[in-house]
């Protein structure tokens, strides 16, 4: 079987390698050209330290985690490292520039990170609002905790000239050799022949989970299977009765359209990580991860949403929340991958909320997530679907919970005691995150909070943070 180079732009210019396909980004820049600018801190997407900028032709530059992606990732497409910011003749980019003028280089070590992640923020012509440059740095750990000068450059550059990512590169499809293989399917029939051919291979989203099992488990599949370059899992349509997001659809991508349709979802989706980890991770990996903390889960599973699951000559449905079936298990049988997630749009009277507990506000593992869709007619609670996440080895729907207060009034005096019915449906363990006692009385507040925040009073104070 022949293999493609993995063919890209590096700061400008047509680089094709032959590395092996399981290779980081961030291990090749530094081992293979280097480019030690892009540092290793964490190795798992949380510090920021490894940011590049990538682009596809005619695009807009994204920061990612060069820790995360493995190096076919990268065909067809044009990579910036922080060593490609200046100038030909070393002028420095203003971004580089307003980090020395803000005495914001501090000891060093993150600078780069933090120059890559403020690029792309520039070319996105985003505005120096407060909570916005916030957002843009939150994927990014200066050590030295000198923010204040780091949030003033970020402001500075604020909608800057954008830079062409240069012309398009034909993308190969597959890459490696014998030993080990990536294939990089361009259609849905090419993506089910590859994994019917391949039922054991690695189908990789974006990597933002995948990718720690190569960074720090230092695994080595046999055979990864990419389905970001199948236009029909890219596809996005939101009709009055649906949205509908392709099994490749980056949480990025489908930002969008879930603010529209479901604010409180976006809102969740904008904690589970940082933009970097956005611009690559995906909500359908983020379901077939089946992880009893995943944020995504319990918020399809209140909203009723399906799965599409497809496969060579078949396809079939199934609900969302019979999706998982225990600890890190699905119903995906070998040679599946999820094509669609449709969600039914939310009927006249329904409301959808989704809540977070984590230590962090940005970019952290959940304590407790809780996802609920309710309607409430002439002050009566009539329909509750109620999910939560950290509460067991999977996110479970608290039965006891809604038959309790269905066909009641939606008021706090209808929570008198809810602790003890919380306490019916899940039995937590205790672990680094939360202690058990926590999580259960967290699940019982959050659904006191929920009732302040849709019984039509005045609305209650958030305080996300001191």
């Amino acid at each position: 079987m022949t293999s493609d180079s993995v063919r890209f732009r590096l700061n400008g210019q047509v680089v094709a390698a032959d590395d092996a396909p399981t290779v980081t980004v961030l291990d090749w820049l530094r081992e293979a050209r280097r480019l030690t600018g892009t540092k290793e801190g964490c190795a798992e997407g949380d510090c920021g330290a490894c940011t590049i900028a990538v682009a596809r032709p005619g695009g807009s530059w994204n920061a990612v985690n060069a820790c995360l992606m493995l190096l076919p990732q990268i065909d067809g497409l044009s990579m910036l490292t922080v060593e490609g910011l200046a100038g030909p003749d070393g002028t420095l980019h203003p971004v580089q520039q307003a980090l020395i003028d803000a005495d914001a280089t501090q000891c060093g070590f993150c600078t780069p990170g933090f120059a890559m992640a403020m690029f792309a923020f520039q070319q996105g012509g985003e505005p120096a609002e407060d909570d916005i440059v916030h957002e843009a740095l939150a994927g990014n750990l200066c050590r030295c905790t000198g923010y204040r000068p780091i949030v003033e450059a970020c402001r500075r550059v604020a909608g800057g000239a954008a830079i062409p990512a240069g012309e398009p590169m034909a993308p190969g499809t597959a890459f490696g050799d014998e030993n080990r293989r990536f294939f990089a399917p361009h259609s849905l029939d090419d993506l089910t022949a590859t994994l019917a051919a391949h039922p054991d291979a690695w189908l990789l989203g974006g990597g933002t989970d995948l990718g720690i099992a190569v960074t720090k488990r230092r695994a080595r599949p046999d055979v990864v299977i990419s389905t970001a370059r199948v236009p029909d899992l890219k596809r996005i349509a939101v009709t009055g009765e649906m949205v509908e997001l392709g099994g490749a659809v980056t949480y990025t991508e489908a930002l969008p359209f879930l603010d529209a349709a479901f604010p409180s979802f976006g809102q969740l989706v904008r904690r589970i990580g940082s933009r970097q980890i956005r611009n690559l991770g995906t909500l359908a990996g983020n379901l077939a991860n089946a992880s009893p903390i995943g944020d995504t889960p319990p918020c399809l599973m209140a909203l009723q949403a399906t799965v599409e699951l497809v496969s060579a000559g078949r396809r079939r449905r199934v609900a969302a929340d019979g999706f998982v079936t225990g600890y890190r298990r699905t119903v995906l049988k070998p040679g599946e991958a999820i094509a669609t997630i449709r969600i039914p749009a939310l009927r006249a009277g329904q409301r959808f909320a989704a809540y977070k507990l984590s230590k962090r506000f940005d970019q952290d593992i959940s304590a407790v997530v809780a996802a609920f869709r309710l309607t409430v007619e002439d002050g009566v609670l009539t329909d509750l679907r109620a999910f939560y996440g950290g509460m067991a080895a999977t996110a479970v729907r608290a039965s006891h919970v809604e038959a309790a207060l269905v066909g009641r009034p939606w008021t706090a005096a209808s929570l008198a005691g809810i602790e003890a019915v919380v306490a019916r449906d899940f039995s937590p363990i205790g672990d680094q995150r939360a202690t058990a006692e926590y999580r259960l009385a967290a699940a019982a507040n959050l659904l006191r909070r929920l009732q302040a925040e849709t019984s039509g009073g005045p609305a209650p104070v958030r305080l996300e943070a001191l």
